[in-house]
C-alpha cells in the first residue's frame, strides 16, 4: 500500500463523522471513552461502534473477547437510551497476525462501506482503542480507503520507552505494523510515558461519575470493581485520550513524525525517509475529565423525572 498524500493529520473544525473500534470488556477505560464520545453531539457524529477482540484473563479467545465486548457496548447503549440496531457491528473473532492477512467481519464490512461513501475532503475519523484487528484488516481488503479516513489510535507506548510491549499493540503486532506501514493518515497515541497520567481515583469517580444516573452508576461500579484495595489507588484511564484529542487539540499536544517502524520484538526503530504521522506526546488529564464530567452531569440531569 502506498503512503496517502496527506498522512499526517490536523484535527479539523466542525462536527466529525466517526466510528469507534474498541474491545470494550477488556477494562474499564474503553466505557469512559464510548460515553464521552456519544455525550459531545456537537462534535461528533457517531456512526458505527465496533467491537473489537481481545485474550487476556477475561476471555477464552480474541474471538470471545470480541463477543464479551459486544454486550458490554450493548450494556451501556441501554444506559444512555442509545438504540444498537445498525449502530453496533461484531468484529473479527482473530488476529491480522504475522501472516498479515484480513479478517473477516460485519464490523470491517461496514467499515469499508462507510470510508467509501466519504472523501478526502470529508474523511471517517476512526477512534481505534483496542487491538488494531478491524481496521488493519479493512485497510488490507481495501486499500483505496486509506485517503478517505483517518485512523486515532492507542497503541504502543512513547518512543524512549525501552520498548513497546502494550497491550493493544502486543495483541496484533501484524495488525499493529499493517498500520504504521500503510501510510494512512495516523494519529499515534502512545501509553506509557505519555498517555499513563490520564487517571482518576475512587473518590473522584464516587463524587463525580457515580451520582448521575444509571450510567453513572454503572461507570462506577466497572472502576470499583477493577481494584480491591482503593487506598492511593489510581486508575489510567488512558482510552479517553484519542477521544479528547479531537475534542480539542490542546488537551492533547502533538508533534509531526516519520512513522516508526515497529520491530518483530515489539520495540521502536527510526526510518526518517518514512510517511509523516502525528504523535501525541502529551495528555493533559484535567480538562479531559472536567469535560466528561460536566456531560455526564448534564445527561443525567436531562433525563431526570
Amino acid at each position: 500500500m502506498q503512503p496517502a498524500s496527506n498522512s499526517s493529520p490536523r484535527r479539523p473544525a466542525g462536527r466529525l463523522r466517526v466510528v469507534l473500534d474498541t474491545d470494550t470488556y477488556n477494562e474499564i477505560d474503553d466505557q469512559f471513552a464510548l460515553v464521552q464520545m456519544l455525550l459531545s453531539p456537537e462534535r461528533f457524529d457517531v456512526e458505527a461502534i465496533y467491537a473489537a477482540p481481545f485474550f487476556n484473563a477475561r476471555a477464552d479467545s480474541p474471538g470471545h473477547g470480541m463477543e464479551l465486548s459486544y454486550q458490554e457496548i450493548l450494556r451501556l447503549l441501554e444506559r444512555l437510551n442509545v438504540a444498537p440496531d445498525g449502530l453496533v457491528h461484531r468484529g473479527v473473532t482473530d488476529y491480522v497476525g504475522s501472516a498479515k492477512m484480513a479478517q473477516p467481519a460485519p464490523a470491517v464490512d461496514d467499515l469499508v462501506a462507510r470510508a467509501r461513501a466519504g472523501s478526502p475532503d470529508n474523511p471517517l475519523y476512526v477512534i481505534a482503542i483496542g487491538a488494531i484487528s478491524n481496521v488493519a484488516s479493512a485497510l488490507l481488503r481495501a486499500p483505496d480507503i486509506i485517503d478517505r479516513v483517518v485512523v486515532v489510535w492507542l497503541g504502543g507506548h512513547a518512543l524512549e520507552w525501552p520498548d513497546t510491549i502494550e497491550f493493544n499493540l502486543k495483541q496484533d503486532v501484524g495488525g499493529a505494523q499493517v498500520l504504521l506501514d500503510s501510510g494512512v493518515p495516523l494519529v499515534l497515541v502512545p501509553c506509557r510515558g505519555v498517555t499513563s497520567r490520564l487517571h482518576a481515583t475512587v473518590p473522584e469517580i464516587e463524587r463525580y461519575v457515580e451520582p448521575h444516573g444509571s450510567i453513572g452508576a454503572f461507570l462506577a461500579m466497572r472502576f470499583k470493581e477493577y481494584s480491591s484495595d482503593h487506598m492511593g489507588w489510581a486508575k489510567e484511564i488512558w482510552d479517553m485520550a484519542p477521544v479528547g484529542w479531537l475534542l480539542n487539540p490542546m488537551w492533547a499536544p502533538s508533534v509531526i513524525i516519520p512513522a516508526p517502524v515497529l520491530t518483530e520484538q515489539m520495540t521502536w526503530s527510526v526510518d526518517r525517509r518514512r510517511h509523516p504521522i502525528r504523535y501525541v506526546t502529551y495528555v493533559d488529564r484535567n480538562p479531559i475529565l472536567k469535560d466528561f464530567f460536566m456531560k455526564l452531569r448534564d445527561f443525567a440531569a436531562s433525563k431526570a423525572p
